[in-house]
């Protein structure tokens, strides 16, 4: 039986406004098992990020109410832990990848600097010694002439270099979870292709079990093993990969992969979802996907229940799923 690593139930998490509150998350559920990597999907505004942040307790305990639900990480309940706890798990047993790793590298200090004062904070290992650890590392990530690297500051290193860095910095202390939040985004296609390649191969290779969050369903289709859908907060579809992007049942699904160009012909026309994600402090009545629904009926005034589908591998929160091949 696979080990857990990350189990979040029925979490709903919202934000106080000025006289109301958004419901950023409703009553999400996911798990990550040990060696594989999930995905998590979904327009802007759907909650992906900030369920990768109230993850680690990323988030400012003082911004946000927990109504209901539990993270365990790790046997940890991430809710209740105590700040020192949270110190060695972050970084020891739980890492992240940024969006942006210009604005989560220091670019006041060196790259080598950098690496040796974190793998320093969680392993037991001398400066040489975590140098050394840490040129080996960029090595892994196939750069080519890691001391130099390593004596440079982040500003003076391409938008691919420093994210390789960010990843070797991830996978410094062996973490068990690494969390990876949109991180190839501001790259170019070919550099992309490369990092995920690096970051899937070290992954496989460490056992380290990965959730990765993305808007991209062509990354997720080459990277992941499972998926989960997002969409206004709430999970409205998941399963494994390959099953779900070749047979969605969901409409909003559906209408992710017919809108993105790598699974369309070549000169054809992009259909785009009518509409915007709901206002999150005055969700609809009933499923939040109502209102931009090509298959919209009487029944979805009710919120529909994340039931699960075949053998229980796939789910789906929709009344009326959909059978089609998307051929991905």
């Amino acid at each position: 039986m696979s080990e857990l690593v990350l189990s979040i139930q029925d979490l709903r998490l919202s934000f106080p406004l000025y006289q109301s509150e958004a419901h950023v998350l409703n009553a999400v559920s996911l798990h990550v098992n040990r060696g594989e990597i999930v995905g998590v999907v979904g327009e802007s505004g759907s909650g992906k990020s900030v369920t990768a942040m109230v993850a680690m307790r990323l988030i400012p305990s003082d911004s946000y109410h927990i109504n209901s639900g539990s993270v365990n990480l790790l046997g940890t309940d991430m809710l209740t832990a105590p700040e020192k706890t949270l110190r060695t798990l972050r970084g020891r047993r739980v890492a992240m990848i940024f969006q942006e790793p210009m604005t989560a590298l220091n670019p006041t200090r060196r790259i080598g600097k950098q690496m040796v004062d974190v793998i320093r904070q969680h392993r037991r290992l001398s400066v040489r010694d975590a140098r050394a650890h840490a040129a080996s590392l960029l090595t892994d990530m196939q750069i080519a002439d890691p001391l130099q690297v390593m004596d440079r500051y982040p500003f003076e290193l391409s938008g691919g270099m420093r994210q390789r860095v960010m990843i070797a910095l991830a996978f410094s202390c062996d973490p068990d979870l690494l969390i990876a939040d949109e991180p190839t985004t501001a790259l170019d296609v070919t550099v992309q292709r490369q990092v995920l390649r690096l970051l899937k191969q070290k992954a496989k290779a460490t056992g380290t079990a990965v959730l990765f969050i993305s808007h991209d369903m062509a990354i997720i289709a080459q990277l992941c093993d499972r998926l989960y859908v997002m969409y206004a907060g709430s999970v409205i579809e998941s399963g494994e990969t390959h099953s779900l992007l070749n047979h969605p049942q969901h409409p909003y699904t559906l209408g992710l992969l017919n809108s993105a160009p790598e699974f369309r012909e070549p000169r054809s026309t992009l259909p785009s979802i009518p509409g915007t994600v709901p206002n999150l402090a005055n969700l609809p009545a009933g499923c939040v996907f109502r209102e931009r629904c090509f298959a919209a009926g009487e029944a979805c005034g009710n919120v529909p229940p994340l039931r699960p589908l075949d053998d229980g591998s796939r789910a789906i929160a929709c009344w009326y799923p959909q059978q089609e091949n998307a051929h991905v």
